[in-house]
């Protein structure tokens, strides 16, 4: 009898940071994340706009909603604010907890999740080769405060 391959954590929750990505309306990217603690599961979010407003794939199908002044979608929230304010409206405290998300955070994100006392972010996919950028400002500046930043290979 052939012994199965039992999967990491990381690879179960890069997994469903992913599946959670197809939940998004965004028309741009499609972003998951999953925040745990202690291997347990503490919330979950996708990119995308705040809910009662517009699923940008449904109003504007082929552009996606209007961008800001630095270019960025005027209505979005990235997947880990939206995990990290899910979890903080539900009085989940996040000190020492572990973020599994498809995109790097972008450096506004990584502010966030510096001062909600994440330990460690594992990302799958890079913001600034998606944005084009030289660097990756969240990661670096992560890293620079002593937050754990791992990139996921897929295996």
């Amino acid at each position: 009898m052939k012994k199965e391959t039992v999967p990491s954590f990381n690879q179960i929750y890069m997994d469903l940071a992913s599946s959670l990505a197809l939940r998004s309306h965004c028309v741009k990217q499609k972003v998951g994340a999953v925040l745990t603690k202690d291997t347990r599961i503490i919330s979950l979010g996708y990119n995308g706009p705040p809910a009662g407003t517009h699923n940008c794939d449904e109003e504007w199908p082929e552009t996606g909603c209007a961008r800001d002044r630095k270019g960025s979608c005027y209505l979005a929230l990235h997947a880990e604010a939206n995990a990290i304010l899910y979890a903080a409206k539900n009085k989940t405290d996040l000190e020492g907890s572990t973020l599994y998300v498809t995109l790097s955070p972008c450096l506004s994100c990584a502010r966030i999740i510096l001062s909600v006392g994440i330990k460690k972010v594992i990302f799958l996919n890079s913001y600034a080769v998606y944005k084009g950028m030289d660097i990756d400002e969240g990661v670096e500046f992560l890293r620079k405060f002593g937050v754990e930043v791992d990139h996921y290979e897929i295996s």
